[in-house]
């Protein structure tokens, strides 16, 4: 694993991924990483809690809670790394995180995926309503290794 050499971290604006992110510098030291701001499309069912604003305003919104994670998790690293941040870019994609992340790592030649894994309370009929979790269609979905935290 510590031989790759372009990690790709998607984050959706979820609790926890400044693990992911946590885990990619650490574990790829020499890898350059990309953070992937998915934006959900407005057409998207129950996306972000079903309240959407325009594109331009949520992909803007996208971007800063990905600087923010970066930031927090480069401030709470205490790490040899002597910059984490210059190695890492962020990017944003419109479209479901399914299928955007799995997209976006064939195109751009990512040798590696960590994602977080939620581990909701959602079972039966509203786990049968909601469809799979985002990391298992990520993991389904991806020709490169997927980490899931």
């Amino acid at each position: 694993m510590a031989d790759s050499t372009h990690v790709l971290v998607p984050t959706l604006g979820r609790p926890r991924e400044d693990e992911a992110l946590a885990y990619a510098l650490e574990t790829f030291p020499d890898a350059d990483i990309t953070l992937l701001a998915a934006v959900t499309p407005l057409d998207a069912p129950l996306s972000e809690g079903g309240v959407l604003e325009r594109s331009e305003e949520r992909t803007t919104a996208a971007r800063a809670g990905a600087e923010e994670l970066l930031e927090s998790v480069t401030d709470s690293t205490d790490s040899t790394d002597p910059a984490p941040v210059d190695r890492v870019r962020i990017e944003t994609a419109e479209g479901r995180p399914g299928t955007v992340v799995p997209q976006y790592a064939s195109e751009e030649g990512v040798d590696h995926v960590v994602i977080y894994g939620s581990r909701s309370g959602s079972t039966g009929f509203l786990r049968r309503f909601l469809g799979r979790g985002i990391a298992a269609t990520v993991v389904e979905r991806t020709a490169r290794p997927v980490t899931v935290l």
